[in-house]
């Protein structure tokens, strides 16, 4: 049975104070940055003869790989066009494109050819493809004796978030309660890569690439031993790929590259019970993370969780803002010391502070979470509540224990998850937040209420 996962519903929050398969091959995956000694020394150009005044006078070849240019320094002995080798040795689409507007791309493992005007001030050079130039795919044509052109090295200005706009769409909400469990145990899953719009904070829109189209994408859920096929179409303008974290898989076997138009089935049995993290793994896969594309799979313990009254599903993630409209800034979410314009759940900042999420008063609530980052730790934690059981990474509290344990936050890395309970004793307003409190203020913050949310009446 083909399971197309229902986009996400609208419900409630908040009022506090968180190639035909693949490309063709399978890649050989580097997931850092360009090693900057592949650029050190430049390469000066091969002269040719010149046989006619829009003759070559030359000939420049440059290598991309994943990220980087190779090299990123050519030398040429003057002025004049040039014929152009462009060779993509990397694991997904790059391109060059150079300051006048000239752009060759090239698949993985592809090359392209053409020719470029190079002026006697030099020409730089860059991959358009978002976050590869701030990631390193920089470079420059220069000419002997000239001085440097301008506009070759990474920027490391400060990006500041936008303006909000009072004319942007509104946010949709994103539904917290959990997914049922699928039926069966073989499960085929639809879930196109798609870029698209979303706003994720009133006034603030980001060009996200998705699974699915949505931030975070579809929660799968599934027992123990269920086999999982999830079938991926790339309905966008770049390459993508997708890792899930629940699957036991060789990362040159199915986490391949998704070129624009191709399609790819990602199978994988659940081998193991937990919160997992699924992302898209292209280079550099810090920002794709960031620009949306991860979610979350529960695969069910032996013998299937216990009915609870009230279960909720919560992916903490970061927005990185650039220009409205445009995908995340790479060179924020890149910081040594990440600072992110918004910490949300499920992709929209304050989304269940404006729209509260109704629990039971005295009844079982179950809260699955994960911290899918890129880089900032989740300390989980409900006000005016004490988990009594936590399963953290297949480790945690028991309810009912002999000590009377209990836990009162529950502590996520990036790509942790955890499943936590507890029971609202009393009708009343339970935030819940990330108790990372300069992070609350950029929207990880919601509300339970319990009840009519009056402890009162």
């Amino acid at each position: 049975m083909r399971t197309h996962l229902p986009r996400v519903a609208i419900v409630v929050a908040l009022a506090v104070a968180l190639t035909g398969c693949a490309s063709a091959k399978a890649p050989t995956w580097t997931f850092g940055a360009a090693a900057p000694s592949a650029a050190a020394q430049p390469v000066v150009a091969t002269p040719l003869p010149t046989t006619g005044p829009a003759a070559s006078t030359g000939a420049i070849e440059i290598e991309a790989f994943d990220l980087g240019f190779k090299p990123a320094m050519v030398k040429v002995p003057g002025a004049g066009m040039f014929d152009v080798t462009f060779k993509n040795t990397g694991a997904t689409t790059h391109d060059v494109t150079f300051a006048d507007g000239t752009k060759l791309v090239a698949e993985a493992g592809r090359s392209a050819t053409g020719m470029v005007t190079v002026p006697a001030g030099g020409l730089a050079f860059v991959c358009s493809i978002p976050g590869h130039a701030d990631a390193g795919m920089r470079g420059e044509v220069m000419v002997q004796g000239a001085a440097p052109a301008p506009t070759t090295a990474p920027s490391t200005a400060p990006v500041g978030a936008p303006v909000a706009d009072p004319n942007a769409p509104k946010y949709t909400l994103v539904d917290a309660k959990a997914p049922a469990l699928l039926e069966g145990t073989v499960h085929d899953i639809d879930m196109p890569i798609i870029e698209k719009d979303v706003t994720v904070a009133e006034g603030f829109v980001v060009h996200a690439w998705t699974f699915g189209g949505r931030v975070p994408g579809p929660t799968i859920r599934v027992h123990l031993g269920d086999t999982v096929n999830v079938h991926l179409t790339n309905q966008g303008q770049m390459s993508h790929s997708i890792d899930f974290h629940a699957s036991q898989t060789a990362m040159n076997d199915q986490m391949v590259e998704i070129a624009p138009g191709k399609t790819f089935t990602y199978t994988f049995t659940a081998d193991y019970a937990g919160v997992w993290m699924y992302h898209c793994g292209t280079a550099p896969a810090l920002h794709h993370i960031a620009n949306g594309m991860f979610g979350m799979v529960i695969v069910e313990p032996k013998g299937g969780l216990p009915k609870v009254d009230d279960e909720f599903a919560f992916v903490q993630s970061e927005w990185y803002l650039a220009g409205q409209g445009e995908p995340s800034s790479l060179t924020k979410a890149a910081a040594g010391a990440p600072a992110p314009d918004f910490v949300v759940f499920n992709g929209v900042a304050n989304q269940y502070k404006d729209n509260p999420v109704a629990v039971k008063t005295g009844g079982r609530t179950r809260v699955f979470v994960l911290d899918a980052g890129p880089s900032i730790d989740s300390s989980f934690h409900v006000v005016g509540t004490i988990f009594d059981q936590v399963t953290k990474e297949g480790d945690g509290v028991q309810r009912g224990n002999a000590g009377g344990w209990g836990s009162q936050a529950v502590d996520l890395a990036p790509a942790q998850g955890a499943i936590i309970e507890f029971t609202p004793t009393e009708d009343g307003m339970y935030p819940f937040v990330t108790h990372a409190f300069n992070f609350v203020g950029r929207g990880a913050v919601g509300i339970f209420v319990a009840g009519d949310g009056d402890p009162k009446n």
